[in-house]
């Protein structure tokens, strides 16, 4: 199947605005396809970017079939555009489309339609420093009928939209919150898929620990309560003694990052010994006590890293390296821009170049 192009006149075309909002701003056109059983997909689509129609009984309002994906594109000091590890949020795209029973896309299709967006709209991918393109592939499920079942029909969508760093204060220390008594995935769920609902679930104590100044919910196994998962919105990792990385072993409830498995492949190359563990909350705060952690950062797409200052338990707060960025997730954070930006060598293979 080959991608239709309706694309905006030149003079209608708009290019990165001075100044925008990371989630609220979006580019010129949009992918569609659709998908129907016994039909397959469909009508795949370039074209400007408009609002859905969808039937109130839609299968997505009701039922929370949808899966999202975020990566990004980012301008070259030639001028030029890097994808950043594309095909590997595409099979992570299906994996959760398997687990929550919605069809897969072509990977190859999948692709051609980031790519041909991305070059359609490429005068949206911003030049300023640590600031990117923003890409969001979406799937929906869109049969119109209310009753529990899998939909058999569905929409895949992708728009893209300028983004600045993901936290006002960039490459400054966050405060993080771990949530003791709300818990937000459960192994054997849907935590390992990137879908709506797991968010969602994360909502209550978001918004409660930012009454209380924090950035973001640190969450804890759903079982024993004991074990450190995920911060809302990225991965986590502890350093010991300033050269000994550990972040929580994938459990089945927390999303396998690609910005989480970028740093397990990277930190060694620089000197760096990576554990995939589970790690009990206690120890880790104890270990933070006496000085043993010496850095705490998170990872994620959005994020890219993002150095945690304190960590609040329980109403105490544990604060790391006096609330300042540690030379690890720096080190960390200046190899993995520089190879998705284009000026540190790329000697994993990860960049596709526009």
């Amino acid at each position: 199947m080959s991608i239709e192009i309706k694309a905006l006149a030149p003079a209608q075309r708009n290019s990165c605005p001075k100044e925008y909002s990371f989630g609220a701003t979006f580019s010129d056109h949009m992918f569609t396809q659709e998908f129907d059983e016994g039909k397959g997909w469909h009508d795949a689509l370039i074209s400007p970017y408009h609002a859905l129609t969808l039937d109130p009984s839609a299968a997505v309002f009701h039922y929370s079939q949808e899966i999202f994906e975020g990566l990004k594109a980012y301008r070259k000091p030639d001028g030029g555009i890097n994808l950043f590890r594309p095909l590997d949020n595409i099979k992570r795209f299906n994996r959760s489309a398997e687990r929550m029973v919605m069809p897969k896309v072509d990977e190859a299709l999948h692709l051609d339609a980031i790519k041909s967006l991305v070059q359609l709209d490429q005068a949206w991918v911003p030049n300023e420093q640590g600031a990117s393109l923003y890409i969001r592939p979406t799937m929906i499920a869109t049969t119109a009928k209310l009753g529990l079942g899998a939909s058999t029909s569905y929409c895949h969508f992708i728009i893209t939209g300028p983004a600045g760093s993901y936290f006002s204060g960039g490459l400054t220390p966050i405060s993080v919150y771990v949530a003791d008594e709300l818990r937000r995935a459960v192994k054997g769920g849907v935590g390992e898929a990137k879908t709506g609902g797991n968010y969602a679930a994360s909502l209550y104590a978001s918004e409660e620990v930012k009454k209380q100044g924090y950035s973001q919910v640190l969450w804890l196994d759903a079982i024993e309560g004991k074990y450190i998962e995920e911060v809302g919105a990225m991965n986590i990792c502890f350093v010991y003694e300033g050269k000994h990385i550990y972040t929580p072993e994938l459990s089945g409830s927390i999303l396998p990052g690609i910005t989480r498995d970028s740093i397990l492949k990277i930190a060694p190359t620089l000197g760096y010994e990576i554990t995939e563990m589970y790690l009990d909350i206690e120890t880790v705060l104890q270990d933070i006590k006496s000085g043993k952690i010496t850095e705490v950062f998170g990872c994620g797409t959005a994020a890219v890293i993002s150095p945690v200052g304190k960590l609040g338990f329980k109403g105490e707060d544990f604060v790391i390296n006096d609330n300042q960025t540690g030379p690890v997730a720096k080190a960390l954070y200046d190899e993995l821009t520089g190879i998705q930006y284009g000026t540190r060598e790329d000697k994993f293979g990860w960049i596709e170049s526009l």
